[in-house]
Formats: C-alpha cells, structure tokens, sequence
C-alpha cells in the first residue's frame, strides 16, 4: 500500500517518505472533509486534511517561511504566532484600556478560510516561483466529502499545516494601512492637543477589535477595514461584527448596548468604582480614573466547562473513583 494514504507509518517507511520530500515533480493530492463541531460559533465547519506526504511537505514549506514573516507581521497580530497565545492579545487589549475608557469596533472577517483570494495571496508570497507553484496546487488540490469531488477555487483548506500561516499572509497590512489613515496627533476645537491618536487594532486570525476615544474614528475604521478586506475576498460578518464602550452604556442602530464586550472566550468591561478601588493614571502627577477594567471568562464559555464536566461524571458513574480523577484533571 501507498504510504501516503496511511494515517500512521514504521519508521522504515519514515525514512523512505523522507526521501520523496523533494519539489521535482511533486504534486499535491486532494484533501479528505472531515465536518467537526466548532464551538467558537455554535456550528460545524469543514475541515480539508491533507495526506501525510502532503502535510509533510506543507510543515517543511512553512519552515522556511515562517522567520520571514513572522519578521514582517505586525506587533498587534496574535493568532496562529509562534509564542503568541489568545492570553496576550486580552492582555494587549488590558494594557489600553485600563487607564481610559474607550469605544471598541468588535468585529470577525466571515468565512476567512473559505474565502480567501487566491490570486491575491499568491500575489503577495514572497517565495520562489517552484515554493509559490506547491503552494498554489495546495490552494487549488480540491475535496473529496463522501466521495464526491469538489474544486476548491479560494480560501485556504483548514486542517492543512500551512493555512493558518498563508492567512496571516493574506491579512497582513490591514492593521498598519487602517492606523495610517489617522494622524499620531490632533489639536482638538479647545486647543489641547490629543497624543496617540491613532486607533490602536488587536487581531486573532479572523476576530479582532479597534480601540479609540473617538466614536467617529471608529466608525471610520469599520468603512476602512471593510473596503481593505474587498481586495482580499472577504467581508465583515454582520451579526458578529458590533460596536460597545468598555464603561458606558451607548446607542447604536437604535438599540441600548450594554458595556464591555466579549473577545476570545473573554469578558472584558470596566466597572465604576469609588476612590479606594479605582485605577490610576500612572506617572508623577498620577489621580484615580473612576473606574477599574476588570476581563474575566465569558458566561458562555464557563457554562460550557461546566457541561463538559457534567457529561465526564455522567459517562464515568460506574467507574472506579480513580478513572474519573484521571479523566477529570485535564478538564
């Protein structure tokens, strides 16, 4: 049997793949959908998996192009990085909140894997041409659901060990192009002059948030983003997509919107407080701010730990207590 179509192998066949890791004359093959339930968003989602050969050749591409970019992204860019965890992007999100309040554009990019521009991602691969034509075929290798083919004409296949890298490629630049529409600095009508004006954007893949003071800034960065992801192929995701205070209820569309808002399974809000628990502006001539940003894990996400724990004891009511010990101390 083909040792590419085996989900395990000894390690004399090992050694044998090892040596058909080479670019002359490789060609991908089609990707096996494997529908999964994705919890981020209450439904399922489709993933491509690669033959091992494949997945392979994908892990050895995205070696040496990984230092490259990852010299390139920008610093606010958090998912699929090396040694940049969701943790770091909710604690970049802390570190411009707590010591003002701020509007936030809470927004995700719908179907970002799916819909990816391949003309456009391949257009900005800096890659020789033999690298860009592997990449290419795994764009464009197609699926097999059940049996049935089909082509795949944009997006790029998850479950595949390369996406998340050719994503991050796609949408790099959008944070940078967004910010530089707006000046470092600002002389508002009074005559005091706002320092670091720029809306400051956290990205994690596919879901990010824009920072800022302004309420108009902000709603200029959704018309911004939204015309930068056209050229990409992609849009922004209505329902998902929302703007919120971190301390004030606001109006939006006619509707009260409570404060704070959800990233990354996160609760993030800042709560009115009186003197003694209030945070402080910091430096020399630092003074209480009136408030205290506090992120804690989002509703959803604790009561979706507790059903993972209940359907562990009930499934394990018979077993020894040892066994549901086990089972229960990775939860």
């Amino acid at each position: 049997m083909d040792v590419r179509s085996k989900k395990s192998l000894r390690p004399n066949q090992r050694l044998k793949l090892v040596k058909e890791l080479t670019i002359k004359g490789y060609k991908a093959k089609a990707l096996r959908r494997v529908w999964i339930p994705n919890h981020r968003r209450d439904e399922k989602r489709g993933l491509g998996i690669p033959t091992m050969k494949d997945r392979a050749m994908q892990a050895l591409v995205k070696s040496a192009l990984e230092p490259y970019w990852e010299a390139q992204f920008e610093g606010t860019s958090y998912g699929f990085r090396p040694g940049r965890s969701a943790h770091d992007a909710i604690e970049r999100i802390f570190s411009n909140i707590h010591k003002g309040s701020k509007y936030v554009l809470d927004a995700d990019i719908a179907k970002c894997f799916d819909k990816i521009n391949h003309d456009y991602l391949l257009s900005k691969v800096d890659c020789p041409h033999n690298i860009k034509r592997i990449i290419k075929q795994w764009l464009e290798c197609g699926v097999m659901d059940k049996g049935i083919f089909e082509e795949t004409d944009s997006g790029t296949p998850q479950g595949g060990v390369i996406s998340p890298l050719l994503a991050n490629i796609a949408l790099h630049g959008m944070i940078k192009d967004v910010e530089n529409h707006f000046p470092r600095t600002k002389r508002q009508g009074n005559g005091t002059v706002v320092w670091d004006y720029k809306p400051r954007i956290i990205r994690y893949a596919d879901d990010f948030v824009v920072l800022h003071k302004d309420y108009d800034v902000i709603l200029q960065c959704k018309k911004l983003i939204a015309q930068w992801l056209e050229k990409v192929g992609l849009q922004l995701k209505p329902e998902k997509t929302s703007i919120r205070h971190t301390l004030k209820s606001i109006e939006h569309d006619g509707k009260t919107i409570k404060p704070g808002f959800e990233f990354l399974g996160f609760n993030v809000r800042s709560y009115p407080v009186g003197e003694h628990h209030s945070g402080r502006t910091g430096g020399n001539n630092s003074t209480t701010i009136g408030f205290k940003t506090l992120i804690k894990p989002s509703k959803k996400k604790i009561l979706a730990h507790h059903e993972a724990i209940k359907e562990v004891i009930k499934a394990h009511k018979k077993a020894p207590q040892s066994a549901l010990i086990a089972r229960l101390n990775p939860l």
